[in-house]
């Protein structure tokens, strides 16, 4: 079940796996929930398909970008779906991990968030990926503020243990906007996510150069 949703999120980004493998382009990951898939709004209004069409503009070379959100996804799923992802002999130059949110709405223990996250990005350097974005999330604060401490204190925890990139907070400026958010207060529309793509897009230059 979980390999025949892979290939539909593939086949809808525009690739397989042997395509991935025989592109000489470079890569870029982003694995994420709903935010990153899409959620709500037209795919090709995804944070990383608006990334996608800025990029040429900005970067000297040719880049693949590879939208791996899936709704309801949590930390707990990351290193199993970059094992199906980073099949084939080239793998990814940039992955950005952008999970965590489903984890803090659903009020899972931040130990184990921790602990996936930093899975993920110990699994992805292992099998080449040059550089490694750490997207972080907050919580409402209606989850009481110890929680929300613990929860924000793990992204950087994470990408200062094992060198990585930061974003500190993928809805930066969105989060919390009722004109840039869905009905439900949790997912961007699509003026929110071009707010994300601009946001993201300042956070990966620097690690994809630009010649």
């Amino acid at each position: 079940m979980l390999k025949r949703l892979y290939l539909v999120i593939l086949a809808v980004a525009g690739f397989s796996p042997a395509a991935l493998a025989a592109s000489p382009v470079a890569r870029v990951i982003f694995l994420g929930d709903s935010i990153t898939e899409g959620y709500g709004v037209n795919k090709s209004a995804a944070y990383p398909e608006l990334i996608a069409e800025a990029l040429p503009a900005k970067v000297h070379h040719p880049i693949k970008v590879i939208n791996a959100g899936v709704s309801g996804s949590t930390t707990a799923s990351a290193v199993s779906r970059l094992k199906w992802l980073l099949k084939g002999p080239t793998q990814p130059t940039l992955l950005v991990i952008a999970l965590g949110g489903n984890d803090g709405l659903r009020g899972l223990d931040v130990k184990a968030m921790q602990q996936h996250l930093t899975e993920a990005v110990r699994y992805a350097k292992a099998h080449g990926i040059q550089q490694v974005l750490i997207a972080g999330m907050q919580m409402p604060p209606n989850y009481g503020q110890g929680y929300l401490r613990e929860f924000a204190a793990v992204f950087p925890a994470v990408a200062k243990a094992e060198q990585t990139a930061l974003l500190p907070f993928l809805l930066d400026g969105v989060g919390g906007d009722p004109k840039l958010n869905q009905a439900d207060g949790i997912h961007p529309n699509g003026a929110g996510q071009q707010r994300i793509a601009q946001t993201v897009l300042q956070a990966i230059l620097p690690l994809l150069g630009n010649n």
